[in-house]
């Protein structure tokens, strides 16, 4: 399958980096590029891309507002927040506004692809250096959630895959955990962020720290 890739980001040479390393790569095509945030809109809602990688400063809109827009519009396509740590607080508004995971913008180009394919894929979080480490700081900001409760509609063993899930843990190590198949976890999951009605893995953490099923600072 081959992974559509929208560029936003204001500066030229950015564009043209990503564009060379992302075009090298036989499952992933370039399909435009955009200046500013309402031109990533635009383009968003007529190439339907699968992924959008989005910066967040640029003119005209910026990269919250616009992912904010690309996600409302079409859910399937999943943004990928380009920032710096002394961005975090833009960060964190991106999670809200719908974002998927995030990129450091000296990524390296093995990264760079890396990230891409998880994020069309929808299989996993990004690297522990970037948002595992934003979603802590994000989370730890807000009030303590209330006592963990049994989510209705979610079986005890999905209840388990979203603890789980919430912690870190990819499909491998949850399925080492629970002594169960890759396969089945991967059902357990989509399960989960259907039934909860949630964009993808990194919201069903956020969902369950909220909700206290997981808490700051827990082992995995």
């Amino acid at each position: 399958m081959t992974v559509r890739v929208l560029l936003a980001d204001d500066q030229a040479l950015v564009r043209a980096g990503f564009r060379m390393i992302l075009e090298a790569q036989d499952d992933v095509e370039v399909v435009g590029e955009a200046g500013d945030g309402e031109q990533a809109v635009a383009l968003a809602a007529r190439e339907r891309p699968d992924v959008v990688l989005m910066d967040v400063r640029m003119p005209r809109m910026d990269g919250i507002a616009a992912t904010r827009a690309v996600v409302a519009a079409r859910p399937e396509t999943r943004v990928l927040v380009l920032t710096t740590f002394d961005l975090d607080e833009y960060v964190y508004a991106a999670l809200e506004a719908g974002a998927s995971a995030f990129l450091l913008k000296d990524v390296g180009r093995d990264d760079l692809v890396a990230a891409v394919r998880v994020v069309a894929a929808g299989d996993a979080l990004l690297s522990p250096g970037v948002t595992r480490r934003l979603l802590a700081d994000f989370l730890r900001a807000r009030p303590s959630p209330a006592p963990a409760q049994p989510v209705a509609g979610l079986t005890a063993r999905e209840q388990e895959t979203l603890a789980l899930l919430a912690r870190g843990l990819s499909n491998a190590e949850i399925a080492a955990r629970l002594v169960v198949s890759e396969h089945t976890v991967k059902t357990h999951v989509g399960n989960v962020l259907m039934k909860l009605h949630l964009r993808d893995r990194i919201h069903a953490v956020i969902y369950a720290y909220e909700r206290g099923i997981v808490r700051p600072g827990a082992p995995a």
